[in-house]
């Protein structure tokens, strides 16, 4: 019996700079935890076509909030060639009855604890709706075929994930309803066994926040010093409280970490979940990191109710002042299923509903202090302007310890810009009040 999974792209001919495209997991530990007796095809459309006329008997897509409409149009595809189909992932676990106006099945949640009953009830012709177990051990190992895991990628990185959970709720994020409040770990052999069988030296961890718990965090890192890899991953700007921490990281190999910064904005930082609510002490926390010599990564976000025109300029000036090697600019996404998207569908405010611009880049809501023109337009002002190559030499002597890492990453968004450019005016055509 054959089972094709697939996770979409937002469009099929919308693509990823193979540098900045991050490793995907889920498909790969559905793969691990199908019985033997079934024949598994992956594709992820980023790297690869979907052959709709696939030879397959079962069909698992999943799929994210931006990708949902692209995985709707694929599921009612294969139905028609008489496949059956099973939705999963983020999006349909947030909107589960949408999903199911698509699907034969929808995977509330994790897969783990579900899949082997989805695909017995499957073999006997009694698939259930919906299936979900809210809170799944996660002390089983799963074996993963590691070279499909890199397949068509840029550095060939390996993705691991060693929790799973947040203990915070904050209003634009939904992690905390899907995995639960409660931090979850894989067992540290079970990390190690990963790293081993994968045979590589070049890891990214995909926890939300590697660091969650910081006494499992320093025994896993005291447990991987001895394979002298290299590994980057998330972590909240904690990290620099805790001495010892950031010594294990540094030491097991750590050479950069993705922190959620969202703003520079003190005002805004005061209303977040921040353990460092002043610009001071965010810029002592820069220092800190980067003297271990891991690269600092700033994840921001514009687009608060508290943000003025003068954000997009504030930012830029912390950025290079502070020397800070790469940064993701956003712009606040509503995502179904999260506080700031009921609130902003309350008060009337949102654009639209039409997933595929629910991608973190595109402005579906009118902000407070300016208009949704201008919200993205000035998100893509700063895109711009922190990766002009005169940005990148007046910032290149604070990043010295991973030269190439600075520049392929800074190069990869420097090509998201024209593509960001030549879509805004398709944007004020497409989303009614745009302008």
């Amino acid at each position: 019996m054959k089972v094709l999974l697939i996770s979409p792209s937002i469009a099929p001919d919308l693509k990823t700079p193979k540098g900045l495209m991050i490793p995907q997991l889920a498909l790969h530990i559905l793969e691990g935890l199908t019985p033997l007796e079934y024949e598994v095809k992956t594709v992820e459309e980023e790297t690869e076509r979907i052959n709709l006329d696939e030879d397959c008997e079962l069909v698992g897509i999943s799929c994210m909030t931006a990708n949902a409409p692209r995985a709707y149009h694929l599921a009612k595809e294969f139905k028609k060639r008489g496949k059956k189909v099973i939705l999963g992932g983020v999006h349909p676990t947030l909107l589960p009855d949408e999903a199911l106006g698509y699907a034969d099945s929808v995977v509330v949640g994790e897969a783990e604890g579900v899949w082997e009953k989805v695909l017995e009830d499957f073999r006997k012709g009694t698939l259930q709706r919906t299936y979900h177990h809210p809170k799944p051990s996660l002390d089983r190992y799963i074996p993963l075929k590691f070279r499909k895991l890199t397949k068509k990628r840029g550095f060939n990185v390996i993705p691991i994930m060693t929790t799973r959970g947040c203990p915070y709720s904050c209003e634009f994020c939904c992690v905390s309803d899907i995995f639960g409040k409660e931090i979850r770990h894989y067992p540290i052999s079970n990390v190690v066994r990963d790293i081993e069988e994968s045979r590589s030296k070049i890891f990214i961890f995909l926890d939300d926040n590697i660091i969650g718990k910081p006494q499992y965090a320093k025994e896993l890192f005291k447990a991987i010093t001895s394979y002298k890899i290299k590994w980057v991953g998330q972590a909240s700007i904690s990290f620099v409280h805790d001495a010892e921490l950031m010594k294990l990281a540094a030491e097991s190999g750590c050479v950069a970490l993705f922190f959620g910064l969202e703003s520079v904005a003190e005002a805004q930082l005061k209303t977040m979940r921040k353990s460092i609510k002043e610009i001071k002490g965010i810029e002592d926390a820069i220092k800190r990191v980067k003297g271990l010599g891991i690269h600092f990564h700033a994840s921001m976000v514009f687009g608060f109710d508290g943000d003025t025109k003068k954000i997009f300029s504030e930012t830029l000036d912390f950025l290079e002042r502070n020397k800070v090697g790469t940064a993701s600019f956003n712009v606040l996404t509503p995502y179904p299923g999260t506080r700031i998207y009921e609130q902003l569908k309350k008060e009337g405010r949102l654009l639209t509903t039409d997933w595929k611009y629910y991608d973190h880049s595109t402005v579906v809501f009118k902000p407070k202090n300016m208009s949704p023109y201008e919200l993205q337009a000035g998100e893509i002002m700063v895109k711009r302007e922190f990766t002009k190559i005169s940005s990148l030499i007046r910032r290149l002597p604070g990043n010295l310890s991973h030269p190439f890492l600075y520049l392929a990453l800074n190069f990869g968004s420097r090509k998201n810009v024209k593509t960001d450019i030549k879509r805004l005016p398709e944007l004020v055509s497409e989303i009614p009040g745009f302008i």
